[in-house]
This record gives C-alpha cells, structure tokens and sequence, in this order.
C-alpha cells in the first residue's frame, strides 16, 4: 500500500495544520485522502448492494457505515476530553517538577493527537455522507448526539441540547443566540412544485433572518428536503425527532413542542403536497396542521407555504 505524501505548510487545511503541529514522525493522509475514502466506500458499498437482493435495504445499510465513523469520532472525542481532565488537574498540582512537567506535556499531546484523529474520523464521516445523499436522496443525521459544524455540513443540534441553552442563556440574561425559524410539512410533500416553493420559503426567511437557525423533526419527505437546503446554506439545523419509543403516537406533536419551545420567530407549514394529483390522494398531513395551530394558539408568525399564484 502506497502511503500518502507527507504535509506540507503550503495551502494547508484546518485539519492538515493542526495534524502538522504535533510533529509526528508517522505522516497524516492529506484531507483529500480521507475525503476519496469516505465516497469510495459509499459508492462501493451502494453499488454492490444496489445489485443484489439487499437493495430494499440499501438506505439503513448506508446510513450505517456513516453510522459508524460518526461513533468513532465521539468515542476518540471522549478520549481527548478525559485527557483534557487529566490535564486540567495536573496543571492544578503542578510543582515545578520535572516529573509533572513530562507528565503535562504527554497529557497535552494525548488530547491533540485525539483532536487530529476526530476530525479524520469526521471529514471520512461527511464525504461517505455527502455520496450517500447524492446517491440514494436522502439525508443522514445521527438519532443520538450532535454533528459539528464543518468546512461541508452545517451545525446540527438536537432540540434537547438547545433548549437546554436556551433555559441558560435566558437565566443568564445574555444574548438570545441564533433566530429560530421552525418548518413543519408533509411526508408526501416532496414533487419538484413542493421542492422549489419550500425552498423559496426558506430562502425568503434567510433573507429576514440572516443568522437563522431551522428547527425541524427530520421527518421523510418535505423535511428532508429542508435538511438539504440547510446543509447547501450552511444554515445551523435543529432537530426535534419524533421519539415514537417513548411517546407512541403522540410522538409527532412532542417533537412539535419542542419546536415551539425554542420560540421561533417564524413557523412554516406545508399540510399537503402542492402537487394537486399528488394531494388529491392524500389526507392533510396532521402534524404540520397541529403546529401551526399551536403558534396561532401563541401568537407567533406562520406562514403556510402555498403554490405560486
């Protein structure tokens, strides 16, 4: 196996600048390796499953193997950040002695070399992300955790997670942080006619809010749509999922609550397809109906999204 060239300080990415300052002997694979290896192993994986008896499988057999260098990346996350305690406390009891001072700087080195090794794990996880929506259409996101926001995704929380610091921000009195807009719609909702308005919806609320932040369960269809824009846009995505294992059926209109918890500035709904072949089969989508009825109910700004006049 041919190894990588080694960095160079020309044109250096984040990632290959901050591997160069470790001065490991051992040479890092550029970012363009690791990125070739996540869209090789997708487009190989999607292939083979493709031709085969698997392909009704084929979305959760790839959502899978980025799955899975999204849980190496936290589990070496984790391992930096036990590091970084180690380290906190040493600094703490630091004496002056030699044997401390080694002991800091191997410390130090362990939670720099983790750091390298997580966004590795990282830029794999996005590429493999990136071919997988290219290839299939659909978007992935983690049911568990957060994914950092990158040079090529955009930040997404999950719900919990923000209105935990929603809770603290207001207590502390400080800045508000990012405008919430939420985005409701439904599954059926995803023809070319319902793409290009959810997208002129989303681009019009850009536009008023320019530091935005979309709130949105996930759900299949018109969400994911949504999804998309947000990655393109770089816009900061908050995911309220549906938790059907604790919540039954009611689990659509929780995630609803969490949406409007966040105190959106603007509520988007989409109940049908515009696509009038499309929704003349189809039953207005409940969920999206239940939230803009909540912000009515709260005298928040929704805006249904409609077929062009």
């Amino acid at each position: 196996m041919q190894l990588p060239p080694p960095l160079s300080s020309d044109r250096l990415t984040a990632y290959e600048a901050q591997a160069l300052q470790l001065e490991d002997t051992r040479t890092h694979p550029p970012e363009a390796a690791l990125h070739q290896l996540g869209t090789s192993l997708m487009t190989e994986l999607l292939d083979i499953v493709g031709e085969s008896a698997l392909e009704d499988f084929h979305v959760l057999i790839g959502e899978a193997l980025i799955g899975a260098f999204h849980s190496v990346a936290q589990r070496i996350e984790r391992d930096a950040d036990k590091a970084r305690d180690q380290l906190g406390g040493l600094v703490r009891d630091f004496d002056g002695s030699e044997v401390l001072d080694t002991e800091i700087q191997e410390a130090t080195l362990k939670a720099c070399t983790a750091d390298v090794a997580t966004l590795a794990m990282e830029i794999v996880r996005d590429a493999a992300a990136a071919t997988y929506t290219t290839a299939t259409g659909e978007v992935w996101s983690p049911w568990k955790g957060s994914v950092k926001a990158t040079r090529t995704t955009a930040a997404q929380i999950e719900a919990r997670d923000a209105l935990r610091a929603a809770k603290a921000r207001k207590h502390a009195a400080t800045d508000p942080g990012a405008t919430v807009v939420a985005f409701r719609a439904a599954p059926q909702a995803d023809t070319a006619e319902d793409a290009s308005r959810i997208f002129d919806a989303l681009n019009w609320a850009r536009e008023q809010w320019p530091d935005m932040a979309l709130a949105t369960s996930g759900a299949k269809g018109a969400e994911k749509l949504a999804i998309k824009w947000a990655k393109q846009k770089g816009v900061t995505l908050v995911l309220a999922k549906a938790d059907f294992d604790r919540h039954g059926r009611a689990a659509p209109f929780r995630a609803n609550d969490e949406m409007l918890e966040l105190d959106p500035v603007c509520v988007l709904t989409l109940a049908n397809s515009i696509n009038p072949e499309r929704a003349a089969d189809l039953k207005p989508f409940g969920p999206a109906l239940n939230l803009a009825q909540k912000a009515g109910e709260r005298g928040l700004r929704h805006h249904p999204v409609k077929a062009r006049a």
